[in-house]
């Protein structure tokens, strides 16, 4: 057995645990709806989409296989900390505790808009991945910037699509929620494509330190396949 195709790097783990922040702080800056002039947005916004960008350089430098893990690693700890934060906040607060309400309104969740999250960010992170490395072999590994913006664009509309229906049907009035669904995924692709310069010289940084640069020409895409890395 080669153990060496069962290792990853220290960089390939700051990644991860990168990955897991920006994800975990955007679900709890989502509870802040801030304005910029007539626009009106979660305060998420301004950090989720760092998660693709991420999710590009990972499957840009090291494959697929090393994305679904970088994907699952994120889910499990989302996971936890939703749970984490639900059992406290289920607790009775100290005679004394006087912030119930503010602490409620950030960590108890509504079961139904926790899961719109977690499967919008699955099905939207492999995507992504997904459309990344296949962009790659067909390109001959050219066009980075092209992948980057369509990858994203693919990976944001699907997590927009699945998770705006589920978490808001019946919530809000059903005309309201295409407009949300497209003014988020315009917003983060624009997101991505203002970031480029930087994730392409991130990424540039990346193989060179790494001395690596993974074609998926052999990979099996099936999501659940996360111990093959």
């Amino acid at each position: 057995m080669n153990n060496k195709k069962k290792q990853v790097s220290v960089l390939f783990m700051v990644y991860c645990m990168l990955f897991c922040v920006c994800l975990i702080t955007a679900n709890v800056l989502e509870t802040k709806l801030i304005s910029f002039g007539p626009i009106n947005i979660a305060g998420g916004i301004l950090i989720f989409p760092i998660s693709y960008i991420i999710n590009d350089c990972v499957c840009e430098v090291w494959g697929f296989r090393k994305a679904r893990l970088l994907i699952w690693l994120c889910f499990a700890m989302n996971f936890l900390f939703v749970i984490f934060g639900a059992v406290v906040d289920a607790i009775p607060g100290a005679p004394y505790w006087h912030n119930d309400d503010g602490f409620h309104a950030i960590f108890g969740l509504v079961p139904r808009i926790t899961a719109a999250s977690f499967v919008a960010f699955i099905t939207g992170s492999f995507i992504n991945a997904y459309i990344m490395s296949r962009m790659k072999i067909m390109s001959k590994g050219k066009h980075f910037s092209l992948r980057a913006v369509v990858s994203t664009l693919f990976g944001e509309a699907a997590d927009s699509i699945v998770f705006f229906p589920l978490a808001f049907f019946d919530v809000i009035p059903a005309n309201k929620i295409l407009p949300l669904i497209i003014s988020q995924i315009l917003l983060k692709t624009l997101y991505e494509v203002v970031a480029l310069p930087l994730t392409i010289w991130i990424v540039k940084m990346t193989k060179k330190h790494e001395e690596t640069d993974v074609y998926d020409n052999d990979v099996n895409y099936n999501i659940w396949h996360v111990g093959n890395i």
